[in-house]
């Protein structure tokens, strides 16, 4: 081997050596990057947590310590046997709520979205323009005509209210048109051959395949309906009706002098429900995004 070939395979390691090494430094800057975005995503929900533990006192020390001194796991007890807020009855009104609204809109946006992506009829996009137009509109204008509707159904005071407004909307379909969009011709085509008709391809065929647009709308919907506060505040008048979000206002006493540690102890309940629909949708994402294309 001459002097000159083993120069070069000198070389030539190096350069893969300091490649290696850029890459691993490079994955180490990522690495840290993330975990410090964790943890700046994170450290307001443990420090929620750690308060809700607290005693009353503490909640307002300062300097404040992260950890509580004495661990009030009765917190969380004495909020659910609250006299102020009848605690089973809220959470079960709020995810009542949430539930059906969620599935209307699985529903009723997924039939729009196909027919918009798929169909072809007279005024089709300049109909779907106008719908999406409908999204510029901030809901605090729609209030008084939504009010006057609903007071003229005769809905006022009932969960029918939050219901039937909540039922579609235009976010959602126009996400889950730009799935369908997505998904070949040729299973349509196909489908037809076979003597299939729209709402057999829509139903056995085309809606599995966008498992993760209606997972996406359903994490989205249920956590805008749970967390929703204007709506019943402004329909909502007996008390056995109130959501949870009221409820959490009515914890806080007045003038906000009510135990923070009771408050946030709710607060963290409050998270348990969307923490666990957002876990059971995440699962059929993955499934979907596995499952969408072709077979062979």
């Amino acid at each position: 081997m001459t002097s000159t070939s083993m120069a070069e395979r000198k070389a030539r390691l190096e350069g893969l050596s300091a490649r290696r090494v850029g890459f691993y430094v490079g994955e180490a800057v990522v690495w840290a990057l993330l975990i410090a975005m964790a943890v700046i995503e994170i450290a307001p929900i443990m420090w929620m947590f750690s308060t809700s533990l607290r005693n009353p006192g503490e909640s307002f020390e300062l300097p404040p310590d992260f950890l509580p001194t004495a661990w009030r796991w009765d917190n969380y007890l004495a909020v659910i046997r609250s006299e102020k807020i009848d605690f089973p009855l809220f959470f079960w009104n709020s995810l009542k709520i949430a539930l059906i609204v969620t599935a209307s809109q699985l529903l009723t946006c997924s039939l729009a979205a196909f027919a918009f992506a798929r169909l072809r009829f007279a005024g089709r996009d300049t109909l779907f323009f106008l719908f999406l137009a409908s999204m510029m509109v901030p809901a605090q204008v729609t209030t008084v005509p939504v009010f006057i509707i609903i007071r003229s159904l005769h809905l006022m005071d009932t969960h029918w209210a939050l219901i039937l407004p909540g039922m579609t909307s235009a976010f959602g379909v126009f996400l889950l048109r730009q799935f369908f969009l997505t998904l070949p011709e040729d299973l349509m085509d196909a489908a037809k051959i076979d003597g299939a008709g729209f709402f057999r391809i829509f139903w056995r065929i085309m809606l599995p395949l966008v498992g993760p647009g209606l997972s996406a709308l359903g994490i989205f919907t249920f956590l805008g309906s749970w967390n929703n506060f204007y709506g019943p505040l402004l329909f909502l008048r007996s008390w056995d009706k109130l959501t949870f979000p009221l409820a959490l206002v009515t914890l806080q006493g007045y003038m906000g002098m009510g135990n923070r540690a009771h408050v946030l102890a709710g607060i963290m309940m409050s998270i348990f429900p969307v923490l666990l629909f957002f876990l059971l949708a995440q699962r059929f994402v993955i499934r979907g995004i596995a499952l969408t294309g072709l077979k062979a």
